[in-house]
């Protein structure tokens, strides 16, 4: 494939709403994490800050009808408002996009259920507002953009999903410019209690709730977070470019179960050869990793890379000891941090891990996503 250009990025999560908050929450070693009440538990998340509800809420009223939005829209408004601004393109472009989410308006559809269960009846907004192409649709209404629209859930590896189907447009000529991205606002009773029935869910009492790359933890660690991410994609490199995609790698593995991932996690391994065939593996600076928090996603993970790799492992690293699982978005949150560390030169580590040798350069960063029914995802990002 020919190189992609990234001319800009944004996003919300606990880590911040705008890039220099971003990198600045990357480099102290305090996680996001905190107790919230729920209806019937108190569970770890981590949650974007009362001051950036702000910024969500001001969108929420500024127009009559997105009062009735759930926050994984708005969110995405938020990040996609943001990004669109940075990259330079105006109102009425003819541009894709391509925002897709693992769980979709949940905290809605939860409460339209629980009327329904109530009163036997449903409120009339309460199809449009928890479909999945809710999200794009109401992003091309804020943007006022004239391309294709599309929506998707692909569980966990949902956003990078987005990005490859981005890449497509632009390669087959059909688009030339796309934003992509995902958004999760999944801190809700059900969601977590699905969690905990999956039994991944943190019971840490003391220090970092979730221990995602701390391959010698004896209990699961996951962690629910909420955010949105989204990069904006053109097929010309510029000056405006921040960033290539370099190349992509996508793969599913059989299941064994509906959760279920190899422990070598064999789609890991072909998603990431994919992504590197043109080049020598040599090259490969750093990795951000999946990495949920869980014992089997994190070794298996962590195997595909030993197994891929050999001897020469590349710096590796992973986001969710610090802002937890985002589903949906969490694959573009991990770009993210790799086209920080590419703009910064410097790597982030995770201070429970292993001691890994910084590199001395960075040019090359793979970035990798996985979601429940083994659909793995790596990007190669270059200078």
């Amino acid at each position: 494939m020919e190189p992609i250009s990234i001319s800009a990025f944004a996003s919300i999560s606990p880590l911040g709403k705008t890039s220099k908050e971003v990198w600045n929450s990357y480099l102290d070693n305090d996680h996001r994490i905190s107790k919230r009440d729920f209806k019937n538990f108190t569970e770890w998340t981590a949650s974007i800050s009362e001051e950036d509800r702000k910024e969500i809420e001001n969108i929420r009223n500024s127009d009559n009808k997105y009062k009735s939005l759930d926050d994984t829209v708005l969110f995405a408004i938020y990040a996609s408002r943001k990004a669109v601004k940075d990259a330079n393109w105006t109102t009425g472009d003819d541009f894709g996009i391509n925002i897709g989410s693992s769980r979709g308006a949940t905290a809605l559809f939860e409460k339209f259920h629980e009327e329904f269960l109530e009163t036997g009846t449903s409120s009339t907004l309460s199809s449009p507002t928890t479909t999945l192409g809710n999200i794009s649709s109401w992003i091309a209404h804020d943007l006022k953009s004239s391309g294709p629209e599309i929506s998707h859930s692909i569980t966990c590896s949902t956003a990078l999903h987005s990005l490859l189907n981005g890449v497509a447009w632009i390669q087959a000529g059909m688009c030339d410019k796309f934003i992509v991205g995902g958004s999760e606002a999944p801190l809700t009773d059900f969601t977590i209690a699905q969690m905990k029935a999956l039994k991944v869910y943190s019971k840490e009492t003391e220090g970092n709730p979730c221990k995602a790359f701390d391959l010698e933890k004896t209990k699961n660690t996951m962690v629910l977070g909420e955010g949105a991410a989204v990069v904006c994609l053109e097929n010309e490199i510029s000056d405006k470019t921040i960033a290539k995609i370099e190349s992509v790698g996508y793969a599913t593995e059989v299941l064994k179960h509906n959760t279920s991932v190899t422990a070598d996690a064999e789609c890991f391994q072909k998603s990431m050869k994919m992504a590197c065939k043109h080049i020598n593996l040599d090259e490969i600076d750093a990795i951000v990793m999946h990495a949920p928090g869980t014992i089997k996603g994190d070794s298996s993970e962590v195997n595909a890379i030993h197994k891929v790799f050999c001897n020469k492992i590349p710096f590796l690293t992973t986001n969710k000891w610090k802002i937890g699982h985002t589903f949906g978005a969490s694959g573009l949150l991990n770009l993210e941090l790799g086209l920080l560390m590419l703009q910064h030169q410097k790597v982030i580590e995770v201070p429970f891990a292993m001691k890994q040798t910084p590199p001395k350069q960075i040019k090359k960063v793979l970035v990798n996503a996985v979601g429940f029914g083994g659909n793995a995802v790596t990007v190669l990002l270059s200078l």
